[in-house]
């Protein structure tokens, strides 16, 4: 009754990738406009790829995403890279200089083995040096609380079709909410429910699984602002950057980094 298509539309619609509306889209663009090679996990529609195109990026830029009606608006555009995966699929070996999770999509890592693998990947996939960059839901806010129906709102469609659409939380178990996302016809007929968990880690969490990964935690912010973060914040913005690699020293004997 409502197609992957029709969802991956109203992704687009809800989630414009503006810079005058979202300070993320700001943040990231810089990062990825200076870097040559661009690895974005979770790729949704691509809408930041595509703008980095439209800037007059020239480098290499993958996307990859595991849904299929996401990749498949994505492929509007041909001169770059769409590959269908999640994060622990990624195959590549040293050959990007920026790794991207944009819109909480590391939030979807929801297992130890799961983030554990993902990172993993991740930092193989990056150069020497090379840095991920990701945002996740401060635990601290609770954002899960106000996912109910009573804040149900109204939509429009890509195609002009009148939708409304709400949250209902499941569980919440440990650091991990279940939610379910509904998609209606204002009238309230069911189109599609949708169902989800996150994970919420907070600071000292994505740190041990960060390290434990090879990563170093270059910087870390509040907001996409570059705000510090408080008692306050609601967002958690890492910029994790891979530890370079061990290498003997001329003499054999006393390892140094590149």
């Amino acid at each position: 009754m409502f197609s992957d298509a029709e969802a991956a539309a109203l992704y687009d619609v809800m989630n414009p990738w503006d810079p005058a509306r979202y300070p993320e889209v700001v943040f990231c663009t810089e990062l990825v406009m200076a870097a040559g090679a661009v690895l974005d996990l979770g790729c949704g529609t691509g809408s930041m790829l595509h703008r980095a195109r439209d800037l007059g990026h020239t480098g290499r830029l993958v996307g990859l995403d595991p849904d299929h009606g996401m990749l498949d608006r994505a492929k509007r555009r041909t001169d770059i890279a769409w590959v269908s995966g999640v994060a622990a699929d990624a195959a590549w070996d040293d050959e990007f200089d920026l790794a991207t999770m944009t819109s909480n999509a590391f939030q979807h890592l929801v297992t130890d083995d799961e983030l554990r693998a993902s990172l993993t990947a991740i930092r193989t996939s990056l150069r020497d040096g090379g840095r991920f960059v990701f945002g996740t839901r401060h635990p601290q806010a609770r954002a899960w609380e106000s996912w109910n129906p009573s804040n149900a709102f109204d939509i429009e469609g890509a195609t002009g079709r009148k939708l409304r659409m709400w949250h209902d939380v499941e569980s919440v178990a440990g650091d991990v909410v279940t939610f379910t996302e509904t998609t209606a016809e204002r009238d309230g007929t069911v189109l599609r429910v949708d169902r989800a968990s996150l994970r919420f880690l907070d600071v000292p969490a994505l740190a041990t699984f960060l390290t434990g990964a090879g990563f170093t935690i270059e910087d870390q912010y509040g907001d996409w602002h570059r705000g510090p973060i408080t008692e306050t914040s609601r967002e958690i913005v890492t910029i994790a950057r891979r530890v370079r690699t061990q290498h003997s020293a001329p003499d054999g004997n006393t390892p140094h980094l590149q």
